[in-house]
């Protein structure tokens, strides 16, 4: 299961914070990796890779209005949705919208950008089996 979390992190694990924020039950028999967060939301990890933005987005696409910082999960969703949608405005796009928009931006976001900023996907990325964890590779 992959969710967003809507806001910051309460727990050491992704269980423990969706119990605590929305009240979901872990299903008997679920292992600890079968449930992963995207923190704050989906948007965050685009902040990591912010030239497939500019690719994306094109001509008129203002990095500049995108939230600073290279601690993508402490950016607020409203900030990071906001930032985006300011950035993408002057672009051919008209602006970001989360449906139209998204799921292919998630499929050209670069996975290492994103693991390296966001421990939340390096965490996701080594379930899969995509990466090590962080502190056991080479």
């Amino acid at each position: 299961m992959l969710v967003d979390a809507e806001g910051p992190v309460s727990a050491a694990n992704p269980w423990d914070h969706l119990s605590t924020q929305d009240g979901w039950k872990r299903p008997s028999g679920a292992r600890e990796g079968q449930c992963q967060l995207m923190v704050q939301c989906m948007e965050s990890w685009f902040l990591a890779d912010r030239e497939a933005l500019s690719r994306y987005f094109g001509q008129g696409f203002q990095t500049s209005s995108l939230p600073a910082g290279n601690e993508v999960e402490k950016v607020g969703k409203q900030e990071v949705l906001f930032g985006l949608d300011r950035a993408a405005r002057p672009t051919a796009k008209g602006g970001y919208a989360k449906g139209e928009h998204s799921f292919r931006l998630l499929g050209l976001v670069d996975p290492e950008l994103v693991a390296r900023a966001a421990p939340s996907a390096a965490r996701l990325l080594a379930e899969l089996g995509a990466q090590p964890a962080p502190g056991t590779g080479p």
